[in-house]
């Protein structure tokens, strides 16, 4: 019996976060873990909003209009984390990373029609807009693959 006690407090602790979202979260295309290393290219964006709250119909917008663009190997987004580190910028709504198995791979996605009509529908509503590419070293340097 103890054991049965002990199994049911168990998962009512794995579950109860599922059910305390609030409604806050934006539903995310599922994303399989990574095998391996990562991708060899990073194209991480950051969007400065006009109007701050866009942020979650913006962050939909970027799951469900860039994460699903059948080139994208990886990808991730959300807000700004607050560590309390003056070195870190927070001058930003939104940071988007998207990871490419290769420059072919991230040339497809800028062409890709979801991504140009999510520039045209949002670069309008940007403050600002930051792009960084990047190249894996490790993975280039090392070979690893």
């Amino acid at each position: 019996m103890k054991t049965a006690s002990t199994l049911l407090i168990a998962a009512i602790f794995l579950f109860l976060p599922a059910c305390s979202s609030g409604g806050q979260r934006t539903a995310r295309p599922p994303v399989p873990p990574p095998a391996g290393p990562p991708a060899m290219i990073g194209h991480i964006v950051f969007f400065q909003l006009q109007n701050p709250s866009d942020f979650h119909a913006l962050l939909h917008d970027a799951d469900w209009m860039l994460g699903t663009i059948p080139s994208v190997e990886s990808y991730a987004a959300g807000k700004h984390l607050d560590t309390g580190r003056s070195t870190v910028s927070s001058d930003y709504d939104l940071a988007v990373y998207l990871g490419f198995k290769s420059e072919a791979d991230l040339r497809a996605y800028v062409i890709d029609d979801q991504h140009v009509d999510f520039v045209n529908k949002w670069k309008p509503r940007l403050k600002s807009l930051t792009v960084y590419d990047m190249l894996d070293w490790p993975t280039t340097r090392y070979g690893v693959r």
